[in-house]
């Protein structure tokens, strides 16, 4: 992921304090499912430690890793747009310790601030954009016939 997609790049300094101010600390061992693709999107992490695996379940085949997340970035976007269900889903892949936050809270937070608002909605638009950019690329690496063309 690009460095301004990191919380820290992404969100100016009084932005970052007042959403760690939400924050709770939680582990997660290696193989822990974080969340499932469909389902209800209610939190959202910063990763302090570790990785984690973004997947996407695929039909027929294993769930296909499309990205994998470390330290300072955003796991979960999909809290942030209705119908907040999750579009791919989570794994720890090795041991992890991550802020967690209630979505329904900084939600609260965005709607009762315009500029915190706006600047979480920007960062959270460069996340999904990358995101998607890194889905595709990877989906065509597995599953094109010559794949993306890109290598990583």
């Amino acid at each position: 992921m690009t460095s301004s997609t990191t919380m820290n790049a992404a969100l100016a300094a009084e932005h970052r304090e007042r959403l760690m101010r939400t924050a709770r600390e939680v582990s997660f061992e290696a193989g822990t499912r974080l969340f499932e693709e469909g389902r209800r999107a209610d939190k959202l992490w910063i990763i302090r430690t570790g990785t984690v695996d973004l997947d996407l379940h695929v039909p027929g085949r294993r769930a296909a890793v499309v990205e994998s997340l470390g330290a300072g970035e955003l796991v979960g976007w999909s809290w942030h747009f209705p119908p907040y269900l999750w579009q791919l889903g989570a794994e720890a892949a090795s041991p992890v310790r991550a802020y967690e936050f209630d979505a329904q809270t900084v939600r609260s937070m965005c709607a009762d601030d315009a500029e915190f608002g706006r600047a979480v909605a920007v960062w959270v638009g460069r996340v999904v954009a990358h995101r998607l950019h890194a889905s595709r690329i990877r989906l065509l690496d597995l599953y094109a016939p010559y794949g993306s063309g890109v290598r990583p």
